[in-house]
């Protein structure tokens, strides 16, 4: 692996990373004091320079950031979630904010319209992930404390499949880039698991490894069976479900839970992550660089 780049940012644990699908090497990462359980949080938004990484904008709100998006129509707009039940939404050209901020807890919402589209109702515990369908317009995933993961429709408002993915809390899920049917799941049992939405009876495949709880999983943009996640065993492993031994590569440089994930849409072999050690990281895993 090529040696990373470390911003490290004290009292500020890491929950979410995502790298801009604009600009090259920007980077926005969630975070909060005290591993998320009182104080504050902070959306940090990141540049890669040939120093290192440096921070570019660094905004603050009243409760722990969680998680963080870009918007897709807006290279300076990103929208954060925060432990008070609220989203925010940010722009990077203004050095204060937030532009909005919206309280409707798990709800849709349109920043034009000012309140949620849809309310989808079904989950029977807390919901961890949702990821929207890089295929299907209107439709999206999402995984549940309720061990299940549920494809919904925004045509219907409603659930359109239910998968009894895992017999523990799933705590992510992404949907394949190159293939509209395959959602994988991560979970507290410390599997990877595929779904072929067409037969989800069994999974198409099962990845076996991490040791402790599996906190975020990503597909490759750039490879059709790459796949990476991160653990609370401090670790981030690459793996191609394809092939008979899939573990590629394991990167252990974190000394506390690994949360946020997330691998650039520019780069084929950039990956970023972020942990409670109060690092964030930017690297480029061997695996990637290896063709095949």
């Amino acid at each position: 692996m090529s040696s990373a780049r470390t911003l490290r940012v004290p009292g500020r644990h890491g929950y979410a990373a995502e790298f801009s699908p604009y600009l090259p090497g920007r980077l926005a990462c969630a975070a909060a004091q005290h591993y998320g359980i009182a104080g504050c949080g902070t959306l940090l938004v990141l540049d890669q320079n040939e120093s290192g990484l440096q921070i570019f904008r660094s905004f603050d709100w009243n409760d722990g950031l969680f998680d963080v998006t870009w918007s897709e129509n807006n290279e300076h707009v990103l929208v954060t979630c925060s432990g008070d039940g609220s989203l925010q939404l940010w722009d990077t050209a203004k050095a204060t904010g937030p532009l909005q901020v919206y309280k409707e807890h798990t709800q849709e919402w349109d920043p034009t319209v000012g309140n949620s589209l849809c309310t989808f109702r079904g989950h029977e515990s807390v919901i961890y992930s949702t990821i929207w369908s890089p295929h299907i317009p209107g439709c999206f995933a999402s995984a549940s404390g309720d061990q299940t993961l549920r494809i919904w429709d925004m045509k219907t408002t409603g659930v359109r499949i239910v998968i009894p993915a895992h017999q523990t809390e799933i705590l992510s899920c992404d949907w394949c880039k190159y293939n509209e049917n395959l959602v994988v799941t991560g979970a507290v049992d410390c599997s990877l698991r595929g779904w072929d939405l067409r037969n989800v009876r069994q999974p198409v495949f099962e990845l076996l490894g991490h040791t402790y709880a599996i906190r975020r999983v990503k597909f490759s943009p750039f490879h059709a069976s790459v796949l990476a996640s991160c653990s609370y065993d401090f670790t981030v492993r690459f793996w191609n479900f394809s092939k008979p031994d899939p573990l590629l590569e394991t990167v252990e440089h974190h000394t506390e839970f690994t949360c946020g994930l997330d691998l650039s849409l520019q780069s084929p072999t950039q990956v970023a992550d972020c942990s409670w050690d109060e690092t964030i990281k930017i690297y480029d895993p061997v695996c990637l660089m290896v063709p095949g």
